[in-house]
């Protein structure tokens, strides 16, 4: 701009056009921002509403899993995390110390109480922040815990509330059972077994609170949140009876005490419906701390290996129902030539001579399975198989079911599949074609999941019964495999006479199976095998099914028949099972009930009137546990452990005891033990009527 004489000043018209596009750019960039919804990629409604509403998330309440008994085995309830404020600013009033004051005093103090030590704490307690969490000890501990944290008084010590995933019994069924745990944004995933498969049922439906907040994030006077109800998840009950299932845990964890094995897996079914009533494994682990979990998939469906000569319950069931088979008929055992290969008969080849294929079964013969394979036949084998459900899923409601696998083509793969060698098998797919044995012919669906309950209103969502899948045999054929499986046990001529069980007639068909190895072939160690049983209960009427399989077990195959055989005999005291229903006297049946916080006296009249037999575990006025639980039925003259509210015990007399009425005295006073043999005690290291010091282990001899 020049400045002229007249002192006017000239605007370049530039300047000015400049000036009206920038107003004329604002006034669009208003018009446009005012109408349009999205600017940028932006919703501006929605990023209005951000700015000024907060929502929370109200999540829903877990589901809870039951057993068959209505006994809890998983639960959500409050947990917190210990946390120690550090910042000297907290305090205000140095009367009333709101951070930690002595952090020497406060980690001595909480060390025992959270199983940290103290100079582990020392070092959270000594760190630049502002707060820490005093972990992992102080993680998810319970209410009484934090209440005996709280009587300690400790300045700067306080809780974050949270909920988690509790299990009652710990290491009760948790491949069964699975876990469930928070992610990164506090929702409580399934993450194994019926936790994980049925996770979105009983995880329900989260809902969620809504307001407008001012600029402190507080909600605003005068204005009305919007809340959508959570909706509670769906409880569970399974088929696993609580009793029965501590049963078989403690035998197997007994038996893993003096022995190794890679694994061991052990099922009971109901023979008559195919629910599972109890099934147990080792390895094991405790759901509440998910310590030495080795493995993340159910031994019971997820498993899968070659089955040996159990197989050939299936393979001489497909020999009688295409009727190729005559019992009397004989062949020459010891070994067959097929091909370049040879079969041969577990005595090393030698065999029994010619014998008949009745006496080929007891004997578990594999020359026996081979000549009635070649007379079936590749194709009619393979598909009776598949008739059973091998090589396809049963569906039972657990995660990662495997399908095994069937496939044999050659004439050394079809004898090898006749008894049991080249095929591979899951447990249940085992358990479901024995229900066709138990039910004269027909194969029933195996369950685990009895029904599904609306939490809120009682109202039972979903039930689970007994579903026949296919009749697969006739109940001719099921009378003659019952008697061959009789004669397998009870012949004396095999280590199947070990399973021989006292009381009731078990019957059934032990199994050795060489592991493949990963370079071909199969291993060759003294102990590298899956050795098995399959076992029907009693034989004339029958009401459960047991299967057993474990691999590399290091001790002779009587202790494992002595398992079976001492969980058999304790099964059939349990459910007062006869060998035929009229045998049993009604008046004698007993439903127990619930004892817990009674008086001793009356407690212990009661069940005397009732013609049970109860053991005082202590000299309290109170009951404060019992053995069985509430609800199970018994027959006169079984045991009733009471447990008092007072701890010093004396050794009651038990001669003549079970193995497993031990294991019960023992676990509910906390009294280390050691259970030598099996069978019925004979003697013990503490004398009746002799005080019981519960740091020195209990040892038990069976006989």
């Amino acid at each position: 701009m020049k400045r002229k004489k007249n002192n006017t000043i000239k605007i370049n018209k530039f300047f000015i056009l400049g000036i009206v596009l920038l107003f004329i750019l604002i006034i669009y960039r208003i018009v446009y921002v005012a109408t349009s919804k999205n600017v940028d990629g932006i919703n501006l409604t929605t990023f209005a509403n951000n700015r000024n509403t907060a929502k929370e998330t109200l999540y829903a309440n877990r589901g809870t899993i039951y057993d068959i008994n209505g006994e809890i085995l998983a639960q959500s309830v409050n947990s917190y995390t210990v946390i120690a404020y550090l910042s000297e600013k907290r305090t205000t009033n140095p009367d009333n110390p709101q951070h930690v004051v002595d952090k020497d005093k406060t980690a001595e103090a909480l060390a025992p109480l959270i199983n940290m030590s103290k100079e582990q704490i020392l070092e959270l307690l000594n760190k630049d922040a502002y707060q820490v969490e005093l972990g992992p000890g102080g993680r998810g501990i319970t209410e009484l815990l934090k209440s005996q944290i709280e009587d300690l008084e400790l300045p700067g010590i306080s809780f974050i509330s949270s909920t988690k995933r509790y299990y009652k019994m710990g290491a009760f069924a948790p491949y069964i059972i699975g876990y469930a745990k928070a992610d990164e944004d506090g929702e409580i995933k399934g993450e194994m077994g019926i936790e994980e498969y049925y996770n979105d049922i009983l995880k329900g439906e989260d809902g969620y609170t809504e307001y407008q907040k001012d600029i402190n994030g507080y909600q605003m006077p005068n204005t009305k949140p919007i809340i959508e109800e959570p909706v509670s998840g769906k409880d569970i009950y399974l088929t696993i009876d609580n009793n029965i299932q501590i049963l078989l845990e403690n035998s197997i964890n007994e038996l893993m005490k003096n022995y190794q094995a890679e694994w061991l897996t052990l099922t009971v079914a109901d023979a008559k419906t195919g629910a599972i009533v109890a099934t147990a494994s080792s390895p094991t682990f405790n759901l509440n701390t998910l310590e030495n979990i080795q493995s993340y998939i159910s031994p019971l469906v997820s498993y899968t290996y070659e089955p040996g000569s159990t197989m050939k319950v299936f393979s001489f069931m497909a020999a009688m129902e295409n009727g190729v088979y005559n019992g009397s008929d004989t062949y020459m055992s010891g070994t067959i030539n097929v091909g370049d290969d040879k079969v041969v008969d577990f005595n090393g080849g030698v065999g029994w001579g010619r014998i008949s294929f009745d006496l080929g079964f007891a004997y578990s013969s594999n020359t026996a399975a081979t000549n009635l394979a070649f007379k079936l036949g590749r194709e009619k084998l393979k598909e009776f198989y598949t008739r059973l459900g091998f090589g396809e899923p049963t569906g039972l409601t657990l995660p990662k079911e495997a399908s095994g696998q069937i496939n044999f083509k050659y004439d050394i793969e079809l004898a090898n599949a006749a008894f049991g060698q080249g095929i591979l098998v899951t447990p249940i797919q085992m358990i479901q074609g024995l229900t066709s044995v138990a039910n004269d012919g027909v194969m029933l669906k195996p369950y685990i999941v009895d029904k599904i309950v609306d939490s809120k209103t009682g109202k039972v969502i979903e039930s689970h019964k007994k579903t026949e899948v296919a009749t697969v045999a006739s109940k001719e054929t099921t009378n003659k495999l019952k008697d061959l499986m009789y004669d397998v046990v009870y012949s004396g001529l095999t280590d199947a006479k070990y399973y021989q069980a006292n009381n009731i007639t078990l019957i059934g068909k032990t199994g050795t199976a060489q592991i493949a190895s990963p370079t071909g072939g199969y291993l060759t160690g003294e102990y590298d095998y899956i050795r098995s049983f399959s076992g029907i209960f009693p034989k004339d009427n029958p009401q459960y099914i047991l299967y057993i399989a474990t691999k590399k077990f290091v001790g002779p195959i009587s202790q494992v028949a002595g398992l079976v055989k001492s969980v058999v005999e304790e099964v059939a005291k349990y459910k007062n099972i006869t060998e035929t229903e009229s045998a049993l006297d009604s008046s004698k049946i007993i439903n127990l009930t619930n004892y817990i916080s009674k008086d001793v006296s009356s407690t212990v009249d009661e069940l005397n009137n009732l013609g049970l037999v109860p053991i005082v575990l202590g000299n309290g006025d109170k009951v404060v546990n019992q053995y069985p639980l509430k609800n199970t039925v018994l027959v006169s003259g079984n045991k009733v452990f009471i447990l008092t509210n007072e701890n010093t015990y004396t050794m009651p007399d038990v001669t003549n005891w079970s193995r497993n009425d031990i294991v019960n005295l023992c676990k509910m006073i906390g009294l280390p033990f050691e259970v030598n043999g099996y069978g019925k005690v004979v003697s013990t290291s503490l004398p009746p009527a002799s005080p019981i010091d519960l740091n020195v282990p209990l040892v038990v001899n069976l006989g």
